[in-house]
């Protein structure tokens, strides 16, 4: 990790491997999820490898083989949690799927890829997955260098015990999606899934 090669001044840290195992594995999965899921459109097919590749999925991946435990960290990194912080451990996994990579192609890396993100990739085709659209959004605003997302009710009807709610989200002074749902966290969260798919629209 850079928290440790900063210490550590001749260890390399990890941030051109991520660059290339995060390269790696949006090819592994698109070509997976393409070959399986012959019937699917296009901007689901980006949705579902979206889901697959995200942050959340990738550091549980990397819990389940323990990769944290062999993470080198500085001091501060290592006081404050890192081995166990979502994006650490993501990270690492990329850099882990470069490795294989580069030692035996793409044929070692798609096995490694496949076999540690199996369950998570079915669940994902399933739909079982509860898919966290807020964090998920908040990761692709970020990309480009923001990070000031609001969430702002629109509106609510309906009795005390049967409300719907209607929640807005947004970033700085844009207006990106709304959703609506019985709680307003169901809204938020359907709002950011809105704002996703208006984001990929205005990528096309």
């Amino acid at each position: 990790h850079s928290s440790y090669s900063n210490e550590n001044k001749k260890f390399k840290y990890n941030e051109r491997m991520e660059f290339l195992g995060d390269s790696v594995l949006g090819l592994v999965i698109s070509d997976h999820i393409f070959k399986k899921e012959t019937g699917v459109p296009e901007g689901e097919l980006t949705k579902l490898r979206a889901n697959i590749v995200c942050e959340g999925s990738l550091s549980e991946a990397a819990k389940n083989i323990r990769l944290g435990d062999y993470i080198l960290l500085g001091r501060g990194e290592e006081a404050t949690g890192g081995r166990e912080r979502k994006s650490i451990l993501a990270d690492a996994f990329e850099a882990v799927i470069a490795a294989i990579y580069l030692d035996g192609g793409i044929e070692s890396a798609s096995k490694f890829i496949l076999s540690n993100l199996s369950d998570i990739i079915k669940d994902s085709i399933d739909g079982k997955i509860f898919r966290d659209y807020k964090t998920q959004l908040q990761e692709e605003i970020q990309k480009n260098g923001s990070s000031n997302i609001w969430y702002k009710l629109l509106d609510e009807d309906g009795p005390d015990h049967n409300k719907t709610f209607i929640m807005m989200v947004g970033v700085e002074d844009r207006e990106l999606g709304v959703g609506k749902g019985k709680s307003k966290k169901e809204a938020e969260q359907a709002a950011a899934k809105a704002a996703i798919s208006n984001l990929i629209d205005s990528e096309r």
